[in-house]
């Protein structure tokens, strides 16, 4: 019988490529969204159920409606400079409406959940590539809401035996690779998206945010991962869920390329892929930004045998054009 998914957050960017991956895969899915920044659209796979996370009848309603055997959960604020500029929202929609979520799924007897976390959860790295164990500093509200469910998961599944396996995304990037699915954000916030849209001439320029920081060029220096590499990571965590024959432990998982790209150097990438020059203005430091954020893939490596395959930048970028 095939196992049934709620994807929170499935019309997003990152949530409607995994609906299309989990359906792919053999999974029947259900799409729990609020449409704040996601698009109906975008669900081309499964069904459909319009939800706030706040709204805790709702939520009960539809896990008795359809007694999902496990909930992968993308509805977040994600913005980091939003969070800095209106923490309210990121601690409301992130901790509380993750917090009615939990307590839903214990009451209906559903304890298996994936929790995209975020590298922002480290704050400023103190050594690199960071590993799962690194310290948990984070240096703005988006980072400090992801680490606060991260603290509920684990009071959960020791109070009521909820397991879960956390993954904190590095920078994800990249299209459906069969063209079918884009990233839509409005406004529009990540780096390779904005690059793009001004070497297509619907932006006048890019901006980089800091070119003064440690690094070899002086602007941040990020490690992206593929948004298919991303799916098929959490494919290999709900293998763990439904295919291992013993009980899973709860943990904890890094999801990078283990590889590091400047800004700088990103830009220069588009360029020369698409062969287009383009205005680039320097602006000041954005506040909350740490100067490198590069993961170690090594454990979820080892214990997912989870393994990108579009790690170089050009690669990625070609998904977007």
């Amino acid at each position: 019988m095939k196992k049934l998914l709620f994807v929170i957050g499935g019309a997003g960017y990152i949530g409607s490529h995994m609906v299309k991956y989990a359906s792919k895969a053999g999974y029947s899915v259900v799409t729990l969204d609020n449409l704040s920044t996601g698009h109906k659209d975008a669900v081309k796979y499964g069904e459909f159920e319009f939800c706030e996370l706040g709204d805790s009848e709702k939520l009960n309603t539809l896990f008795k409606k359809y007694s999902p055997d496990a909930v992968v959960h993308f509805g977040a604020a994600s913005i980091v400079s939003e969070s800095v500029n209106n923490p309210y929202k990121y601690y409301l929609n992130n901790v509380v409406g993750t917090l009615n979520l939990l307590e839903v799924m214990v009451k209906n007897q559903c304890k298996k959940i994936i929790f995209s976390s975020s590298a922002s959860v480290y704050g400023n790295p103190e050594y690199s590539p960071i590993d799962e164990i690194h310290p948990k500093k984070p240096i703005n509200p988006y980072g400090k809401s992801k680490l606060m469910v991260e603290q509920i998961l684990a009071d959960f599944d020791k109070a009521y035996g909820l397991k879960y396996l956390v993954f904190r995304y590095f920078n994800a990037a990249g299209h459906d690779l069969d063209g079918e699915l884009t990233e839509r954000h409005e406004p529009e916030t990540h780096l390779l998206p904005l690059i793009i849209n001004a070497a297509q001439g619907k932006k006048k320029y890019v901006e980089i945010f800091g070119t003064n920081y440690d690094t070899h060029d002086g602007s941040c220096v990020r490690d992206f991962i593929h948004v298919a590499d991303l799916c098929e990571a959490h494919l290999k965590g709900l293998d763990l869920f439904f295919k291992s024959n013993e009980e899973i432990s709860s943990d904890y998982f890094n999801l990078g390329s283990s590889n590091g790209f400047s800004v700088k150097e990103v830009i220069t990438s588009v360029k020369k892929e698409l062969n287009i020059d383009f205005k680039v203005l320097s602006k000041p430091r954005r506040e909350g930004d740490p100067a490198v954020l590069i993961a170690s893939n090594n454990k979820a490596m080892k214990i997912l045998n989870f393994s990108p395959k579009i790690t170089k930048i050009k690669d990625i970028i070609k998904t977007l054009i």
